[in-house]
């Protein structure tokens, strides 16, 4: 066991840390889909720096992810040629980052399953469950209404 030591004036506190009783902690799926996937596929990736789409990636891209912008209105994005569609990618894509409204998510999800994607991200805002519901049943990991700059950050910390 730990003994954590705080000090409080001339008080000095001891706390005993407890590690659970069968001795690991329990596994944090996001830390795994962010550790595992190191090709994102942005969907709805705009070149425009006042959305959030760009900032994402852009923090993304600056923490060593591979990001392939996927926007039919865009030519390139952040350094990296954009995609009309998520088929156009001439290379295999870990994780859909999806920045599209809600209702576009059935299709995108159908797109990653059939190009063999081991994981949906949608954005904060974006959630489709029946959408989600196909994605795990076809064995993706889903992931719904959460900034993965956020949960990055929480988990790596803002420079790691």
């Amino acid at each position: 066991m730990r003994l954590s030591v705080a000090s409080y004036g001339s008080t000095i506190l001891h706390e005993r840390r407890r590690r659970p009783a069968w001795g690991f902690s329990m596994p944090d799926p996001i830390r795994t889909m962010l550790e595992r996937s190191k090709t994102l596929a942005v969907v709805g990736l705009s070149s425009k720096p006042t959305r959030a789409s760009n900032g994402v990636a852009a923090y993304m891209q600056a923490h060593g992810y591979r990001v392939i912008p996927v926007n039919p209105h865009e030519v390139s994005v952040l350094g990296e040629k954009a995609y009309p569609h998520l088929e156009a990618i001439p290379e295999a894509v870990d994780m859909v980052v999806v920045f599209r409204r809600s209702e576009h998510v059935p299709q995108i999800v159908e797109t990653a399953i059939r190009l063999g994607v081991k994981a949906v991200w949608m954005q904060e805002g974006v959630q489709h469950e029946a959408a989600a519901q196909r994605a795990r049943s076809a064995g993706l990991e889903v992931i719904q209404d959460h900034c993965i700059l956020k949960e990055h950050a929480k988990r790596f910390g803002p420079t790691g």
